[in-house]
C-alpha cells in the first residue's frame, strides 16, 4: 500500500489557530480531509478564520495556560465532531525579550504555563480520550522552535520552554508507543521552525539589524512562511508517518546547520 498524505476521516485540534502557523495548519488539514477545531483565547478572530475555511472547521475559545480550559477544549471537540485523532500543540507566548537574568518571575511563569504546561495538559486529555475509545493511529504534533536547539540570546526563557517541549516529545513518544502491553500507539513528534513571517516574530522582522543577523545565519537567505510549516505538520499527523515517533522535524532554511 502506497503512502497517502491526507487526513480523511480524522478530527484535529489546533491551538493558536487564529493566525500565523496555527491558522495555516488548520487550513491545510481541512483541505486534506480533516474536521478541525481551532482554539485561542479570543473567539472573534477564531470565528472569522473558521468561517473563512468552511463548515468542517469549528472555533472554541480556550486559554491553554489554564488546565480547566484544556479539559473543556477536548470535551467540546468530542461533543462537536464525535472524537479527536490529532492534536497540534501550537499556542505559545513570549512576553519578555531581553537579557536572560533580567526577566521577572511573572513573565517566566506565564511562558511556562502556556508553552509547557498547556502542551502537557492538552496531550494528557487527548491521550485519555484516545484510550477511552480504544483508538489507533492517534498523532500529537508539538510546535517547538530552533530556539530550543541552540543558544537564543534575548529569548532565554522562551528557548527553555521549547527545549522542554523537544524533551517532552521524546519521552511521551517512548511511553505512548504501544509496546509492552501499554496500550494503543499514539505517535508524538515535534516541529522546530526557524524564523517564520508571523506576528509572533514581528519584533525581529521589524528590526533591520536583527533581521539581517537572522538572514546571515540562514543558508537559504530568507525567512519562512507559515504554509512551509503546515506541510510538515500534515505529514506528521497523517498515516504516511505511521512509523515515525519521537522525531523533531527542523524546518529552518538551514539555520541550525550553518
Amino acid at each position: 500500500m502506497s503512502a497517502v498524505i491526507n487526513l480523511e476521516g480524522k478530527v484535529a485540534i489546533v491551538t493558536g489557530g487564529s493566525r500565523g502557523i496555527g491558522e495555516e495548519i488548520a487550513r491545510t488539514f481541512a483541505a486534506h480531509g480533516a474536521k478541525v477545531v481551532i482554539a485561542a483565547r479570543k473567539i472573534d478572530s477564531l470565528a472569522s478564520v473558521a468561517a473563512s475555511i468552511g463548515p468542517n472547521v469549528h472555533a472554541i475559545a480556550a486559554h491553554t495556560g489554564k488546565e480547566e480550559d484544556c479539559a473543556r477544549l477536548v470535551t467540546e471537540t468530542v461533543a462537536k465532531f464525535g472524537k479527536v485523532d490529532v492534536l497540534v500543540n501550537n499556542a505559545a507566548t513570549n512576553p519578555y525579550f531581553g537579557p536572560f537574568l533580567d526577566i521577572d518571575m511573572g513573565a517566566w511563569d506565564k511562558t511556562f504555563e502556556v508553552n509547557v504546561k498547556g502542551y502537557f495538559w492538552l496531550t494528557r486529555e487527548v491521550v485519555k480520550h484516545l484510550r477511552s475509545r480504544n483508538a489507533t493511529g492517534g498523532s500529537i504534533v508539538n510546535i517547538a522552535s530552533v530556539a530550543g536547539l541552540m543558544a537564543s540570546p534575548a529569548q532565554g526563557v522562551y528557548a527553555m520552554t521549547k527545549a522542554a517541549i523537544i524533551s517532552m516529545t521524546k519521552t511521551l513518544a517512548y511511553e505512548l508507543a504501544g509496546g509492552a502491553g501499554i496500550g494503543n500507539a499514539v505517535r508524538v513528534n515535534a516541529i522546530a521552525p526557524g524564523f517564520i513571517d508571523t506576528k509572533f516574530a514581528g519584533a525581529i522582522l521589524k528590526n533591520e539589524s536583527l533581521l539581517n543577523e537572522v538572514l546571515a545565519r540562514t543558508p537559504m537567505k530568507r525567512y519562512g512562511v507559515p504554509h512551509e510549516i503546515a506541510g510538515g505538520a500534515l505529514y506528521l499527523a497523517s498515516d504516511a508517518a505511521s512509523f515515525l515517533t519521537g522525531h523533531t522535524l527542523v524546518i529552518d532554511g538551514g539555520m541550525t546547520v550553518s
